[in-house]
């Protein structure tokens, strides 16, 4: 398919250190951008669907990377079909696995968690709920488990690694099977703060530390945060990326934010959900955590859009989260939501609200186009101005 969005009104490239891209319109080939910036009217005419943003803002696809995925859409935790596919409703193109650890009765011996994450990654290989990649299959790191076994999944296509739910006599004990799982290219993450569910624990800053992982999952509580005093040691001692997620304390994201900002970290600093747990399943969780960000923190919306996009990107080595030639095309249309105080999405962000969603494409193809089920209307009427393709890519 050849897909044309015209009459941007702003574009957001999801690269925090230029986040604006001069243009109006945004040419797509297969999977892939081809143009962003300007492009001819003949170019235009050439592609089989044209989106008439009428002003709206394009973002790039929203990254949530903390999403507790299992088999299919569907979340046992809080038994809801479908919640993967209401999350493309809220910008959401891909979803990062945080472990499959809700599947009920999860193994816990070294064969069990292996055959666990193997199976997740290829349930989520082709299938893609509402048009959203998943990248599901993050081996739970046990005792039991040895180098061999992370090499032996690793071959199979598993590249994340959890610890934090295992079964070790504390978190020291996870150092040597993350060092194993880093050796092997995989990206390893750690729970941090206080225990979640049972068979977890606290982890704070001096595990953090000491384990060295790629990534602090939701390093301001899930829900519970970590002491104050470990947030500065993290963001100055080390270089693990900062995750900040939806489902956990919000004073200690922005206390974790503003410092990133101050000591030039804010690099590292992504954003996820921590969904579904026991807060629920959130469609609209990375939405209200960029306003909460850009209306609380201070941040400019469309840094706040960086991290729930092309950080995570390059922090998980992803080909998206950024709307540059050459991406993924996954390209989200967000306006000023209908009936509030502002003029279009990124002022209504700055004000808090939440970003209505007007189009959501994942790999160049659109997905719906004109009113996500999830937010409120659009003030502006964006929609199909020419299709030569018999589909329909109407909400309904």
């Amino acid at each position: 398919m050849r897909l044309a969005i015209t009459n941007i009104g702003t574009i957001v490239s999801g690269d925090w250190r230029t986040p604006l891209v001069q243009g109006d319109t945004i040419i797509t080939v297969g999977a892939k951008i081809e143009t962003i910036g300007a492009a001819s009217g003949r170019a235009v005419e050439a592609c089989d669907v044209v989106i008439d943003a009428d002003g709206a803002t394009a973002i790039p696809g929203l990254i949530d990377s903390h999403v507790h995925v299992t088999f299919g859409d569907y979340t046992p935790r809080q038994r809801t079909v479908g919640y993967l596919e209401s999350y493309v409703h809220g910008g959401v193109t891909t979803a990062i696995s945080a472990s499959e650890v809700h599947v009920p009765g999860r193994p816990r011996d070294a064969e069990g968690v292996k055959a666990l994450a193997v199976a997740a990654r290829r349930c989520f290989e082709h299938y893609r709920p509402g048009g959203m990649t998943v990248h599901a299959g993050s081996i739970i790191l046990e005792p039991g488990l040895t180098g061999n076994d992370l090499g032996e999944v690793a071959k199979l296509g598993v590249w994340l690694a959890k610890a934090g739910f295992g079964a070790f006599a504390t978190p020291y004990e996870y150092a040597p099977l993350i060092a194993a799982a880093r050796a092997r290219d995989m990206i390893t993450t750690v729970h941090t703060g206080g225990a979640s569910i049972p068979g977890s624990g606290a982890i704070t800053g001096d595990h953090l530390l000491a384990l060295r992982p790629h990534v602090s999952f939701h390093i301001n509580g899930g829900p519970t945060a970590m002491p104050d005093r470990d947030f500065e040691r993290i963001i100055r001692e080390s270089d693990i990326a900062l995750q900040i997620c939806t489902a956990g304390n919000l004073r200690t994201a922005l206390l974790c934010a503003g410092l990133a900002q101050r000591l030039g970290a804010f690099d590292r600093l992504i954003i996820g959900t921590d969904t579904p747990t026991g807060s629920g399943i959130m469609p609209l969780g990375m939405l209200y955590t960029i306003a909460h960000l850009s209306s609380l923190g201070g941040f400019a919306p469309e840094i706040a859009i960086a991290a729930a996009t092309g950080s995570n990107a390059r922090v998980y080595r992803l080909d998206c989260g950024l709307l540059a030639a050459g991406k993924t095309a996954d390209i989200v249309l967000i306006d000023a939501p209908d009936g509030g105080t502002q003029a279009d999405a990124l002022s209504a962000i700055r004000n808090g609200d939440i970003a209505a969603v007007g189009a959501v494409i994942t790999a160049g193809e659109p997905r719906f186009v004109g009113r996500s089920r999830n937010t409120p209307p659009t003030t502006r009427n964006i929609r199909v101005a020419a299709c030569r393709l018999p589909r329909d890519f109407s909400g309904a």
